[in-house]
């Protein structure tokens, strides 16, 4: 009886494992991928927000420091002018950043596939 447990209890679980490794491919590239989007997706949405980039574009046109006079003004735009410049330099980075680890993602199972054909061949 207790032989007869193991043997199939070892059976289930081989047939998990198989299906597993069958199913694999097939989450990769849907839902593992969709998830991946929008783990991104919030990434980018933080990397915003630390940069505040929306604020310094809000604000541009506001005297820094309460300066009202035009010489205030004018700094005011260029400053600020600069920091949005910059700024959406860096956001572009990280906008790049994420495209490239998304088309990654697609090409890591089939470089792998390719570098395990070529080590048996």
């Amino acid at each position: 009886m207790t032989n007869n447990n193991y043997i199939i209890y070892s059976l289930k679980i081989v047939e998990k494992i198989l299906i597993d490794i069958i199913y694999f491919p097939v989450w990769w590239y849907s839902r593992g991928a969709l998830n991946l989007f929008f783990k991104l997706k919030k990434f980018l949405y933080n990397k915003q927000k630390s940069l505040a980039i929306l604020v310094w574009i809000k604000n541009i046109f506001k005297p820094m420091y309460s300066q009202y006079d035009i010489t205030g003004i004018i700094i005011s735009f260029f400053v600020r002018s600069f920091q949005i410049i910059v700024r959406s330099i860096f956001m572009l980075g990280w906008i790049i950043l994420a495209v490239v680890v998304f088309c990654f993602w697609f090409i890591l199972p089939i470089f792998v596939a390719y570098e395990i054909i070529f080590q048996i061949i």
